[in-house]
């Protein structure tokens, strides 16, 4: 079969058809990337470009409260700083470190009234010159087009609220949970509504919502169904409206979750978190005619040539049956995976991923 753009193997997989190959796609850290750097990779060089992997660009908006951004402290370890959605983070200088969230300004419905004031969906929340620079650019090599959504239980939890605080709303106030869950959605539809108009058309709308951990979830499957679906169904629908396609990333143990998901209309799941409980084989198995399965390659072993070796050669031919895969780590690629490792691991892919 012939060399495809990425556009077109991707769209392939959305069709539950095969490619001449399956898409790689991925996140490496910022650090693992200086790493390939200092291994050798070129200076300049876009790492897929270098590596021969698939381009998945995406559109990207701003929808927070839009709260002051400043520096309150700085040492040798660590920079103190607040965000735009009114949070206080302590962001350690070590490479790809977590950061500490240490304060929040919307933690009562009075206080999200107030914020949502902040929130209205006005032009300048798009980067129109980086759109102008890059989309012709990405149309001209056969790119697959993300609109970049965030609504839902992640941002408000993580990003806006606080998860100890969110979690205790979603069971006492889940009127205020739902009308932020909505918030968002309402200000991402608006802006790329703006964006499709303007003549920036997308593939696939594509959101973050961690909604498990390890060999959990943070909330029941009653609470979803009640509070957190209603919201994705709209989101689905608001897609498919558009001829786009929903792809969604939740990591953590969310198998409970999957059925509710495929029933509202979910096009793609990623990333199949396998080390918090995620179980690839078994849900391409159940819902491999409804569902496109990104992901799922355990990310700890990419460090051991051998182990991640075994592992693709074990579930890729299972994945990737009558299309529908697409390739990625389970998370994202840390800096413990060296460039030659990446190489043996691309090199291996595109071999076991043929069709």
């Amino acid at each position: 079969m012939a060399e495809m753009t990425t556009h077109e193997r991707v769209q392939r997989m959305f069709e539950h058809r095969e490619a001449d190959r399956v898409p790689i796609t991925d996140d490496p850290w910022a650090g693992t990337i200086r790493r390939w750097h200092r291994e050798g990779m070129p200076e300049g060089v876009d790492w897929r470009d270098y590596f021969g992997i698939d381009k998945i660009e995406r559109i990207s908006v701003d929808i927070t409260p839009r709260y002051e951004e400043k520096i309150l402290e700085e040492t040798e370890d660590y920079i103190i700083s607040t965000t735009p959605w009114g949070v206080t983070l302590k962001n350690f200088k070590l490479e790809d470190s977590t950061p500490e969230f240490l304060d929040f300004t919307i933690t009562t419905p009075d206080k999200w009234e107030e914020a949502k004031k902040r929130m209205l969906p006005t032009p300048d929340r798009i980067d129109w010159d980086l759109l102008k620079r890059n989309y012709p650019k990405w149309k001209a090599n056969g790119s697959w087009i993300q609109a970049a959504f965030w609504f839902g239980f992640d941002v408000t939890h993580s990003w806006t609220v606080g998860t100890e605080t969110f979690l205790i709303a979603l069971l006492e106030e889940p009127e205020w949970a739902m009308d932020m869950f909505n918030t968002y959605l309402d200000m991402c539809i608006s802006l790329y509504e703006q964006i499709w108009d303007a003549g920036y058309q997308f593939d696939s709308i594509f959101w973050w919502d961690d909604m498990g951990y390890k060999n959990s979830q943070f909330f029941s499957l009653n609470t979803y169904r009640e509070l957190l679906k209603p919201v994705h169904k709209r989101a689905v629908e608001w897609a498919h409206s558009r001829g786009v396609k929903a792809h969604l990333h939740s990591c953590g143990d969310i198998m409970p979750f999957v059925p509710e998901l495929v029933e509202i209309g979910v096009d793609a799941l990623n990333p199949l978190e396998v080390k918090a409980g995620m179980k690839p084989k078994e849900l391409k198995q159940r819902f491999g005619s409804d569902l496109v399965f990104h992901g799922g390659v355990n990310a700890v072993l990419w460090d051991d040539k051998e182990a991640i070796g075994e592992e693709i050669r074990s579930l890729i031919p299972t994945m990737k049956e009558n299309g529908g895969y697409i390739f990625s780590s389970d998370h994202s690629i840390p800096n413990s995976v060296s460039l030659e490792n990446m190489w043996s691991i691309i090199n291996l892919i595109k071999e076991v991923g043929k069709y």
